[in-house]
């Protein structure tokens, strides 16, 4: 008996119009993050539009935002990519309902609204925390290194920015000289009109790069002066206060060290440790519910440790959902005396790693570090290693769907301002994937 084969006929028109709607499965992340979408407050985004009657017909925001969150949602960040989806694959034509926005245009709207992706991401876990999905029983915060959109070849330690700086002037004025020499020659040969072009544009680039290794070299300095300020240091005080150790500072109030750098593609960015290796990055940090694992605060910084970021991201929980937690953990990075204090008065049970390398429990100073010695007590007993244990998979697992489920490992954008939007819509892309998957499979 012959095989007979399901009717196939691609060049046949098709009898009715399709449906968008049935096109992917019901249950499909894409329609989730629609219909969420079109629940926001999103009169930031339509805002910016307001006025500009010079514009062409711009796309949707509405349009726009599900689009990009899908994308990031799916692990597609490059705007070209985003452009490309939109003609080939189906959830991302739906979201578009057949439009087809360029990548340029993708990438403007980025732009755009990168101050507004926080906005959106409150609102997303308020709508979480209505629906039963955060509860803030217990809480992690957990800090994590981004690559930063630049190279760490393009920067330069402070000394090295010294040397260049010198070197450059030198050569600066051995050009300035030449150049006086070689006016003088031809206006003697040629007559005073000629302009001899070669060297004034051999001299500007010079000029050009020493500017911008005098910007570098501010910024590090400013940079220091403010640290410095901060630790309590004044600009015309080079001896040590009371009490502490030697009877100078190594170094002048606001000078840098010589090993500190500045990269010049993207100045904000810095130089930390990570599991690779040393790479220009940004530091993301993330609390999250341990009941259900949403993220409900993030921040970023330009500083390669944790500590003193806290009470920050404590801060913008209680901000975001009108409460705060009920417990905290959190690693050795962010322990600190003044922040365990902070946390006792607010009735916090926290349990916060004091570290391998730091004092030994019985060496704490219980009069200096009395909220410090209370913690070590705490962490010493079998409720307090049990509770501590459970930061590792209530705090990381969403750094770990970041980098290897959504494969998000490097900005976008330049500039701390510009890398915290984007990092506000990886969260958010993060949060929906993780709350489709509550809502519908669980």
């Amino acid at each position: 008996m012959p095989t007979h084969f399901r009717p196939y006929a691609p060049d046949q028109d098709l009898l009715l119009q399709p449906r968008l709607q049935e096109w992917l499965p019901e249950d499909h992340l894409a329609y989730f993050i629609h219909d969420v979408v079109e629940e926001l407050d999103l009169n930031a985004f339509y805002a910016r539009y307001e006025g500009d009657g010079r514009r062409k017909s711009p796309y949707e925001p509405r349009l726009m935002l599900k689009v990009l969150v899908y994308a990031y949602a799916s692990g597609v960040f490059s705007s070209r990519k985003i452009a490309k989806k939109l003609e080939d694959d189906v959830a991302f034509r739906v979201l578009a309902a057949d439009n087809f926005p360029q990548h340029r245009t993708i990438c403007e709207f980025r732009k755009r609204h990168l101050s507004d992706f926080k906005a959106v991401f409150v609102q997303v876990i308020r709508i979480a925390q209505q629906a039963g999905l955060i509860r803030l029983g217990t809480i992690a915060v957990d800090g994590t290194k981004v690559r930063a959109n630049a190279s760490k070849h393009k920067a330069m330690s402070y000394r090295r920015l010294k040397s260049e700086e010198r070197r450059l002037k030198k050569e600066i004025g051995a050009l300035c000289d030449r150049a006086r020499r070689t006016d003088s020659d031809e206006d003697e040969r040629y007559g005073a009109d000629r302009r001899g072009d070669e060297l004034p544009e051999e001299l500007a680039h010079r000029e050009t790069r020493l500017q911008t290794i005098r910007e570098a070299k501010a910024r590090l300095e400013q940079s220091q002066r403010e640290a410095d300020t901060a630790r309590g240091r004044h600009e015309d005080d080079n001896r040590r206060p009371p009490g502490g150790r030697g009877g100078s500072y190594k170094r002048d109030f606001g000078v840098p060290q010589d090993k500190e750098q500045s990269n010049f593609t993207d100045p904000e960015s810095k130089i930390m440790k990570t599991a690779r290796g040393f790479e220009q990055c940004y530091n993301g940090q993330l609390a999250v519910d341990g009941e259900f694992q949403l993220i409900v605060e993030n921040t970023l910084s330009a500083s390669g440790n944790d500590k003193g970021k806290l009470l920050d991201v404590l801060e913008g929980v209680e901000r975001h959902l009108q409460q705060g937690p009920k417990a905290l953990l959190a690693d050795a990075g962010y322990r600190d005396e003044s922040h365990f204090q902070v946390l006792e008065e607010k009735g916090i049970d926290a349990y916060i790693a004091l570290g391998r390398k730091s004092c030994p429990d019985n060496e704490i100073d219980a009069t200096a570090l009395p909220a410090t010695r209370r913690m070590a007590e705490k962490l010493a007993t079998a409720d307090g290693k049990a509770r501590y244990r459970e930061r590792k998979w209530i705090g990381e697992a969403p750094n770990g769907w970041i980098k290897q489920v959504l494969g998000f490992r490097q900005f976008s954008v330049r500039g701390l301002l510009k890398a915290s939007g984007e990092w506000d819509l990886v969260c958010l892309a993060t949060n929906l994937r993780r709350m489709q998957r509550l809502m519908v499979f669980e």
